[in-house]
């Protein structure tokens, strides 16, 4: 007769090892499969993938923010044109002071500085109006010169924005162009035409990237160059017709 608590041990320790076998297979059968690794992509990645032309966008990148900033410091009515400056040349019309304004002229070179220079050179107090019509004359070849000046700076961006599209469609041919050659040589899986099509595509936004921004500048930076134009004339104008006299201001002793 087996005695009890060897009875027990007997039945107790096989059904154990039978409930944690069958606990750590339910375990194991009840893990997730693994999830697929999904690869990001960097835009130095795509930098890399549309192929050569991109090294040509990313120049004409660099230009066109270059040439935005310095239009940015210098198209402005501060620089072109600053009130300060106005008002004192206006106080030299006034006294007829041609030899303190045209000094003062020079010592501040600025758009506005640089017409009524080239004015009065033309002073001659000998004719009607002090020559007023030949200063007028000299004034605007000087607002030309100033105008064409500053235009050459704002046709690069122009520039940028008319070749940076096209660059970017000519990257797409040869992006196209390389995956109709993998079709040609039998190879018609997707990973086999997915690189002359990926370079084909990011030229393509590269292209626009830069020339949408580089337009939108060329317009806003045109416009302001041509208000900025018309103020300086203004004051040109100004400034003569006080020095001819005819232009009285109160308080001048001009006459």
């Amino acid at each position: 007769m087996i005695p009890p608590r060897r009875f027990t041990h007997a039945f107790l320790l096989p059904l154990t090892g039978v409930l944690l076998t069958h606990l750590f297979a339910g375990s194991a059968g009840a893990q997730e499969p693994p999830q697929p690794v999904v690869e990001s992509t960097s835009l130095l990645d795509l930098y890399h993938q549309g192929g050569w032309t991109m090294h040509l966008l990313l120049v004409f990148s660099v230009a066109t923010a270059a040439v935005a900033t310095y239009c940015l410091m210098h198209l402005s009515a501060k620089k072109m044109a600053p009130r300060s400056l106005v008002d004192t040349l206006t106080l030299a019309m006034q006294k007829r002071d041609v030899g303190g304004a045209y000094q003062h002229c020079l010592a501040n070179p600025c758009g506005v500085t640089r017409v009524l220079a080239a004015a009065l050179l033309k002073v001659n107090f000998e004719r009607d109006q002090g020559n007023k019509v030949s200063m007028e004359e000299a004034a605007a070849e000087a607002i030309d010169a100033e105008e064409t000046r500053w235009t050459l700076w704002v046709n690069y961006l122009n520039v940028f924005a008319t070749l940076a599209p096209m660059l970017g469609l000519f990257g797409t041919v040869t992006g196209m162009i390389a995956a109709f050659n993998q079709l040609k040589s039998g190879q018609s899986e997707p990973a086999d035409l997915a690189g002359g099509i990926g370079e084909a595509m990011i030229t393509t936004a590269g292209g626009l990237i830069v020339g949408i921004p580089a337009m939108f500048f060329y317009f806003f930076f045109r416009n302001r160059l041509m208000g900025l134009t018309a103020e300086i004339q203004r004051h040109a104008s100004f400034l003569i017709g006080v020095l001819s006299g005819e232009v009285k201001l109160s308080g001048g002793d001009a006459g």
